[in-house]
This record gives C-alpha cells, structure tokens and sequence, in this order.
C-alpha cells in the first residue's frame, strides 16, 4: 500500500506526497500528459524530441543537468506513447534546487536554435541506430501499422520516418510546448524524505507563477476491432529468420487487463512458460521465443517474437506457434500454471514497490488515469484473477482474425 495525500494548485497542477522518511533523499517526478499518440500523423517524433529539449536549457538555466549535479542529484526522462516523464533524485536538504529546475522549464523551454539543432541530430542519429542500422530494428516500424490502422499507437515514440525530425522547425517547437508542456496538463509526484508542509509551500512557491494553458482535447481514433488476419514480410541482413505476431487485447486499466496479462505469461513468459519450453527447450525450433503485453493505456498488443534456429523454415516455426495456441484454446490452463504466473506477477509487483522512484512513478501514472488510488489496487485485483477468466481471454483475443503477423528473412541465407 503506497500512502499519499494530494492538493492542487490554482493554475491546474495536481501535487501527490509520498512520505517515506527512511532515507534522507526525494524523488521529484513530473509527468505530462502527452506522448506520441497526442502527434499530428504528418509530424511525429515531436514528444519523444521534447524530452531531449527540455534537457537543453530553460528561461533562466542554461543548463540543467550541472546545477543538480553540484546538490549531488541526479535525472532522467522517458517518453512513451502514452507519457512523457521527468524524474528528479535528490539529497531531502537539496529539493529546492529540484523545484527551481523542473519548474523553470516547465514556465519557458531557451527555444534555442543552436539547442534545437543539436537535439535534433541527436534524435536522428538515435533513430538510425535503434530502427535502421541495428538488426531487427525495423520491424516495429513495420509492424505497428499493419496493427494499428487508425489509432495514432501506428508510429514508434522515436517517430514515424526520419523526415518528420528533420524537418521540425522552431515554430512548430513553440506551438508543441504550449499546447502541452503546462501545469494543468501535467502530475507533480513528490516522494521520500519530504512532508505535506514542505510540498505544498515549494510547489506553491515555483510553480504556483507558472499560468495555465489551454489543455489540449484529445480525441483520438479509436482503432476498428480486426475482422480478418493480417500479414507481411520483409527482409535484411540479419543473422537468422524472425517471427513476429501482435493481437489486439484491451488496455492498461481496463478490468480484463490482468486476465490478459497472466495469459500471456503462461504462454510465453520465461523458460518455463508454453512456448519455450515446448519450441525452444524441447523441440529447438526456436532459437529464442516470447510473449508480451504493451500495456498502454488505450487497448494494446499481446506480442509473440521469435528467431528461428538454423535448418528450420520460418513456416514450420509459425506452424509450430500455432499448434501451441491452439492447445491452449483446446484444453486451457491448469491450476498450478496460473498459480505460478499470478505468484511471479505479484513478486515483481511487490518488488517493483520497495524502491522509491516506482513507487512514485505508479503513482504518477495512475494519476494520469485519474485515481492515483489504482496504483494500490493492482495486487488484489491480479489476484482476483480465476481460471475461467484466463481462458475467456485466450479465446477472445488469441483468434486469427486478430492477429497480424511478420516474417523478417534473413539475407544471409
């Protein structure tokens, strides 16, 4: 249980206080509601560019990295499809230096030239090695939009082509960070060796100034169910042949999220899980195999990613996939899988709840959602979790008319 309190100031900004008085450090975690899916289709990459900017100096700090490092903190971000998030670590006696960083450039990016030139190479080179120069690393951009055909999750965070970064100028830099990047579009999760008190005069004091804007409406596509299979094929230099399959199933918080989630495990989770043990610890058809959830907020993707062992045909490997779904369709789970994949779920859950920064970072996304409370929540609903639920989900989304499918061939054959 993750113990908070809450208070907002005027101009919109949500504030939660996480005390934990164990260790004389905090955790400043401001995260806003924008990611890639919030992008113009015609100009993506722009939230994932931002969380490079906002490192690059602010109104009135040149530079945001050498003033937290003399308070012996330390930082980072991510961006998501979803999320843009700034984390902050930091000595309790040091916090308001925390506070004077995030909030001035919350209040006005440089908006710099020389800044948004460098950023902007940055991030291209960061997309040819990811996607383009590194094996497999195109597949995603092959994949998500055979998936996704209208919602806006059919471009990777990093952006859809190389061209959209390129061609960013500084005008549209502006209009992307006040339309966004302002407090009522934003979550400030405070955490660690800090009190009510303490939080709520410093949130007040920096960024209690900054005016609000005009919060942005998102409405976005909803993506059509899939009524038939989908699938495509490509090839490059890489060393072996890999299989690729995505199925839509529902969102981070909606209520058959875990029924889903613990599917997917006894499917392709871990060594012991059905597709690794039977394709590749017994059979050696594959030379690696799994399954995943996206878990974004908007309904998602179960993944099933592969490469082929040498001598074995990608289409033997897929047969082999499907029979494996198939026998799980047929005969379900058992009693001891589901206890044994709701036991792993819930250690990692735990686990993940005796650092700080994940405590805070929860938070900060079931903010988002709208009930910081739903961070408390997902023990006990995980372990509500039946039998019969798992297989309903298995049936509803492992059908082949839900799925898309990508064959990655391998030149060097």
């Amino acid at each position: 249980m993750i113990d908070f309190k809450t208070f907002e100031l005027e101009n919109g900004l949500r504030v939660i206080v996480h005390e934990d008085h164990s260790r004389p450090t905090v955790v400043l975690n401001l995260i806003y509601d924008v990611g890639s899916r919030d992008e113009d289709p015609a100009k993506t990459g722009f939230a994932h560019l931002f969380e490079h900017l906002m490192f690059g100096g602010s109104a009135n700090i040149p530079s945001f990295d050498e003033p937290l490092q003399r308070v012996g903190g330390e930082n980072n971000a991510f961006t998501s499809p979803d999320v843009t998030n700034y984390y902050t670590l930091v000595p309790a006696a040091n916090i308001e230096t925390a506070f004077w960083l995030e909030s001035d450039r919350m209040l006005s990016l440089s908006f710099d030239q020389k800044v948004l030139d460098v950023q902007k190479n940055v991030v291209i080179e960061e997309f040819k090695q990811r996607y383009l120069n590194q094996p497999y690393g195109d597949a995603w951009l092959k994949l998500r939009p055979m998936v996704y055909t209208q919602h806006p999750y059919a471009w990777p965070t990093i952006g859809k082509e190389l061209s959209h970064i390129e061609n960013v100028v500084m005008d549209q830099v502006r209009d992307f960070f006040y339309s966004h990047y302002i407090p009522n579009n934003a979550v400030l999760v405070l955490g660690g060796h800090i009190t009510l008190e303490q939080a709520k005069e410093l949130s007040e004091k920096w960024f209690g100034p900054i005016p609000a804007g005009k919060k942005p409406l998102r409405a976005l596509p909803k993506e059509p169910a899939q009524k038939e299979a989908r699938r495509g094929e490509t090839s490059g230099d890489v060393p072996m042949d890999a299989f690729y399959r995505a199925y839509h199933m529902c969102g981070r918080w909606e209520k058959d999220f875990f029924a889903s989630d613990l599917m997917c495990d006894i499917l392709g989770r871990g060594k012991s899980s059905r597709l690794y043990e039977k394709l590749v610890n017994t059979d050696k058809i594959f030379h690696s195999l799994q399954s995943y959830v996206t878990s974004s907020f908007d309904p998602g993707l179960i993944v099933i990613d592969g490469k082929l062992r040498d001598g074995v045909s990608i289409e033997e490997g897929e047969k082999r996939v499907n029979e494996v779904i198939q026998e799980l369709l047929d005969k379900g789970i058992t009693d001891k899988e589901l206890e044994k994949v709701k036991n792993q779920a819930e250690s990692t859950l735990i686990f993940s709840e005796s650092e700080l920064l994940n405590r805070v970072m929860n938070l900060a996304f079931a903010a988002l959602e709208g009930d910081p409370n739903l961070a408390n929540g997902e023990v006990e609903r995980l372990r509500a979790v039946t039998k019969e639920q798992v297989e309903q989900m298995a049936k509803q989304i492992l059908r082949p008319e839900n799925s898309s499918t990508l064959i990655y061939r391998s030149n060097k054959k």
